[in-house]
C-alpha cells in the first residue's frame, strides 16, 4: 500500500495522534522543504486546563503561522510551518498557546535540529557548526546555553566533600577564570572569572543553591596563592587546605632555574660554558630525558655548578612525595629537606643561597598545607592540570567569544559531566 508524502513525514516527525501532516511543499527558490502540520480533533479531548487539570478545553482560535527549521531532507533545508491552536479551558474561560511537540527550546528550531547542533558543536567549534548547519553561531551559542542552563539546574552537590581549585588563562593581559572541580567524580563544579578570594564566595553560593554546603567540603586543594587561602577559610570552615604536589614542586623548579641564570650570568667561566643550553635539562626528571639530553646531561662536570646542587634538591623533594607512605614521616622528612638546604646555602655564593633558602622558606611556611596531601590520601589537583589540556580545546570551540560566558559555557558542556543529550531525549 503507497504512502504519502504528508504520512511519511508525519511518521519520521512522530507526531502520534494529536497532530498531523496536511500538507508538504518544496519551494525551488529557496530550496526549502515545507512540512504544515495542524492538530488533529483528538488534541482537544487529551488536553486539560492548565490550573485544574478536571476542566476539558475548546478550540479558542488559532495564532499566526509560525516556522521551525528542521534537519535537512535530501540536503535540502526543512522548515515546520504550524498555526498553533490556542485552548480554552470550559470552566475558568483562561485561553493559551498549545505547545508544538516538536519545538525547542530556541525560537525558530526543532527540537531534533538543536540535538544534532549539540552534537556538532561537542566535536568542533560552534563557528564550524554553524557552517554545516547553514546557521548564525550567535544562534547557536543560544541554543548551547540554554540546555547547559537547565541541565545545571539539575545539578546535586550534596555528595561534594573534596574539592580543587586553578586558575585557568583565558586571553591576553591577566584575565583569568577560576575552576572548582570535584576531586573524586573527576568533573567540573564551576567556573568564574577572576583568581581572588572572591572566587570562593562565588563557589559557595553555588553549593548552597545546588543542594550542597561549603562547611561540608573536607579537604580544598590550592595552590599557595594567599587570596585561596583565604577563600577556603572564610567560606569552607570545615576544609584542610592542601598544597597541590604539582605547584610545589612547579614552585621549587622556578628557584632551580633561578639558580642556572644566575649561574649562567654571574658564575665562572667554565660554568657559563658548562650550562650552555641545559635549561630543558634542570626542568626535566631523569627518566624524562631524551637520549641525546641524557648524553649531554652526563657529560656535565656536576661537582663544579650549583645548579646541579639545587637541581638534586628538587630531586630530594620529589623522592619525599614519591617513597614516604605517612604525614608523620613526611614531616620529619620535610625538616631535614630544610636543614639541608639552609646548611648547604651557608656555604654557597649568593647567587644559589638566596634562591634556595627562598624555596626552604616557602616549604616551612606552608608546611601543613603541604602535609596535607599525605593527610588527604594523597589528594592532588592533576584531574584540574590535565584540564588544561581540554581547556585549549574548549577555547578553540569558543573561538571569537569577547567575553568569558561562551567559554564557561563551552566548559561545562565538555567537562562537567551533564549529560544534555540524554536530558533532552527524556524532555522530548
Amino acid at each position: 500500500m503507497s504512502v504519502s508524502s504528508e504520512d511519511l513525514f508525519g511518521q519520521i516527525l512522530g507526531l502520534g495522534e494529536d497532530w498531523e501532516v496536511h500538507q508538504t511543499e518544496y519551494v525551488e527558490e529557496k530550496n526549502t522543504i515545507f512540512i504544515r502540520v495542524r492538530e488533529t480533533a483528538s488534541l482537544l479531548s487529551s488536553q486539560r486546563c492548565r490550573e485544574d487539570k478536571r476542566y476539558k478545553v475548546k478550540l479558542y482560535d488559532h495564532a499566526p503561522s509560525r516556522f521551525w527549521r528542521h534537519l535537512n531532507v535530501f540536503n535540502r533545508e526543512c522548515v515546520i510551518e504550524c498555526a498553533l491552536p490556542r485552548l480554552q479551558c470550559k470552566h475558568c474561560g483562561k485561553v493559551w498557546r498549545a505547545k508544538a511537540p516538536w519545538e525547542g527550546k530556541c525560537k525558530g528550531l526543532s527540537s531534533e535540529f538543536e540535538a544534532f547542533a549539540l552534537t556538532l558543536m561537542k566535536e568542533m567549534p560552534v563557528k564550524s557548526a554553524g557552517k554545516i548547519l547553514g546557521e548564525n553561531d550567535h544562534r547557536l551559542w543560544r541554543v548551547l546555553r540554554a540546555y547547559v542552563e537547565e541541565a545545571k539546574e539539575a545539578l546535586d552537590f550534596e555528595s561534594v566533600t573534596r574539592v580543587g581549585s586553578d586558575e585557568l588563562s583565558y586571553r591576553k593581559g591577566h584575565k583569568y577564570l577560576t575552576v572548582f572541580a570535584d576531586m573524586k567524580e573527576k568533573r567540573v563544579l564551576f567556573a568564574t572569572k577572576g583568581k581572588g578570594k572572591d572566587t570562593w564566595e562565588a563557589f559557595s553560593d553555588e553549593l548552597l543553591k545546588r543542594n550542597g554546603h561549603p562547611h561540608a567540603i573536607t579537604h580544598a586543594a590550592i595552590d599557595m596563592s594567599p587570596s585561596y587561602q583565604s577563600g577556603v577559610r572564610n567560606n569552607c570552615r570545615n576544609a584542610r587546605i592542601v598544597f597541590d604536589r604539582f605547584h610545589v614542586m612547579k614552585l621549587i623548579g622556578d628557584r632551580v632555574d633561578e639558580v642556572r641564570q644566575a649561574e649562567n650570568r654571574r658564575g665562572t667561566t667554565d660554568a657559563k660554558k658548562q650550562l650552555k643550553k641545559t635549561m630543558w635539562l634542570w626542568r626535566k626528571n631523569p627518566e624524562n630525558l631524551t637520549e641525546p639530553q641524557r648524553m649531554h646531561f652526563d657529560r656535565i662536570d656536576h661537582d663544579c655548578l650549583w645548579t646541579s646542587k639545587a637541581y638534586q634538591m628538587r630531586l630530594a623533594l620529589r623522592n619525599i612525595y614519591n617513597q614516604v607512605p605517612y604525614e608523620s614521616w613526611a614531616r620529619r622528612r620535610l625538616q631535614s629537606w630544610c636543614h639541608w638546604v639552609r646548611k648547604t646555602a651557608a656555604k654557597a655564593p649568593h647567587l644559589f643561597a638566596s634562591p634556595m633558602l627562598r624555596a626552604a622558606e616557602s616549604i616551612e611556611k606552608h608546611q601543613d598545607g603541604i602535609l596535607a596531601f599525605w593527610g588527604s590520601g594523597r589528594m592532588t589537583t592533576a584531574y584540574l592540570e590535565g584540564l588544561n589540556s581540554v581547556f585549549s580545546a574548549v577555547k578553540r570551540k569558543a573561538r571569537g567569544f569577547r567575553n568569558p560566558d561562551n567559554l564557561i559555557t563551552m566548559l561545562y558542556f565538555v567537562a562537567g559531566k551533564i549529560d544534555i543529550l540524554k536530558n533532552k531525549q527524556a524532555t522530548h
